[in-house]
């Protein structure tokens, strides 16, 4: 099943009489249960994209149609130092004003527990490692059950080591929770290792150049860590950077 659909969409800004148009003319349908890369060179409209579908900024042209809710993981993992782990899980629900449903205050506590970090709940943001503070901002973005979760470059800020450590924890609960997601970035190694498909963007205004799916040969179960060491990983990776390169 479709969860969600760009039928023509284009996004024109105005801005003290100049116009700039963004993307162009975009078509694209993801399943549920996809996760899905969006590359581009820099400026391209990817994080645009993500703005559209979130529905902070609507479409110039073309519809949108999104089956489910939204959840929105942003590069910085924008936690509250007053806040312990714990309460900053809850803030999502608190905005949402269902921080007393006891079906979804027991969902969180399973998403703690299963993930590891019961015993962080009474830390403070400024206590935590890059890594796990990026795991706190994903279970704070789960609490509220989105059905599409949206991943603006939530690894650039962290050093190599302990980006390859992240994308394998947040890909591995993504897939066990069986969340639709898109992924922005603007790593093509990041987007083959954990997409199962890849839109890649032309300069601006943006159209899309190509979508390929990613099929790899791991040994035993998928991991972004793994998937880097498969084979075909090279070639998907001088594929899209020829594309990325023509720009």
């Amino acid at each position: 099943m479709d969860v969600l659909e760009f039928d023509n969409v284009s996004m024109l800004y105005c801005k003290d009489g100049n116009k700039l148009l963004v993307l162009d003319d975009i078509n694209f349908k993801i399943e549920e249960g996809e996760l899905v890369a969006i590359v581009g060179p820099s400026g391209c409209g990817k994080t645009t994209i993500l703005n559209l579908i979130s529905k902070l900024i609507e479409p110039s042209e073309g519809d949108i149609t999104i089956n489910g809710n939204i959840g929105y993981m942003f590069q910085h993992d924008h936690l509250l130092n007053f806040r312990n782990v714990y309460h900053n899980i809850l803030l999502g629900l608190e905005i949402k004003k269902s921080h007393k449903d006891q079906k979804l205050l027991s969902e969180v506590d399973r998403l703690i527990d299963k993930y590891g970090l019961k015993q962080f709940i009474n830390s403070f943001p400024k206590e935590l490692s890059g890594g796990m503070r990026q795991r706190v901002a994903l279970i704070r973005t789960l609490a509220v059950n989105p059905n599409i979760l949206l991943l603006d470059e939530p690894f650039a800020a962290l050093d190599y080591q302990t980006k390859i450590t992240v994308s394998n924890d947040i890909y591995r609960i993504i897939k066990e929770e069986k969340k639709t997601a898109i992924l922005v970035t603007h790593d093509i190694s990041e987007a083959i290792s954990m997409a199962d498909r890849i839109i890649v963007l032309s300069n601006r205004p943006a159209s899309i150049k190509a979508i390929h799916k990613i099929e790899l040969t791991c040994d035993g179960i998928k991991t972004p860590y793994e998937a880097r060491k498969a084979k075909e990983f090279r070639n998907y990776y001088d594929l899209i950077w020829r594309e990325l390169q023509n720009e």
